[in-house]
């Protein structure tokens, strides 16, 4: 009997809008949340700050159903992966965290302020946070970085130099004037006149 299946790959599947097994938000399934939007636990020392903003498509419209990750380095630069030898092993701090977006496209995540990191070749890296995007009708997830305004590393970031100097703001949140905790924000754009500068990795 011949297969009835054609030969070659199977095509490309989008990652979304598929996330709430992902996300596993509160408790409304069965098993625990695996990962959650606030990364910050009790025994980790540095500047407890928020990171929030709104995911928007090429159009300028909302995206409700978008999924973002984030992995950072603790207040010390240190992350927590077996290849840094400089990490704490009492420390309950992953630096993970994943969050969806809401009907309003807004995200929002409480963290602590990582700390410079080096990069390969021993360059000091501005303070930054690796963000994940996975949205409907890509079929690879996108990767960009969140600086924050108030870092005078900045200027001398290895990676942020590659970036030309007109984009260089849609990687970097603004603190929020007047809040009383450390609030940043930064919105996300996946195309269009405003979109994100997006590494190929």
């Amino acid at each position: 009997m011949s297969n009835p299946r054609p030969d070659g790959i199977t095509p490309s599947q989008t990652v979304g809008p598929y996330f709430k097994y992902g996300l596993t938000p509160n408790g409304e399934y069965e098993w625990n949340d695996a990962f959650t939007n606030n990364l910050l636990t009790p025994d980790t020392s540095g500047d407890r700050i928020r990171v929030e903003g709104k995911v928007y498509d090429g159009d300028g419209a909302v995206i409700p159903d978008c999924m973002l990750e984030i992995w950072q380095a603790d207040a010390q630069g240190r992350f927590s992966d077996p290849q840094d030898k400089r990490a704490l092993p009492n420390s309950s701090f992953k630096g993970f965290g994943r969050c969806g977006t809401d009907n309003s496209g807004a995200y929002a995540f409480d963290t602590i302020k990582p700390g410079v990191v080096p990069d390969p070749d021993g360059k000091k890296q501005a303070p930054h946070i690796l963000l994940a995007v996975f949205a409907r009708g890509m079929l690879l997830h996108l990767y960009t970085r969140i600086y924050f305004d108030d870092e005078a590393g900045n200027a001398d970031d290895p990676v942020l130099a590659l970036v030309p100097e007109d984009r260089r703001a849609t990687l970097i949140a603004k603190r929020k004037a007047g809040s009383g905790s450390a609030v940043y924000t930064l919105d996300v754009y996946l195309q269009g006149d405003n979109e994100t500068v997006f590494f190929d990795v």
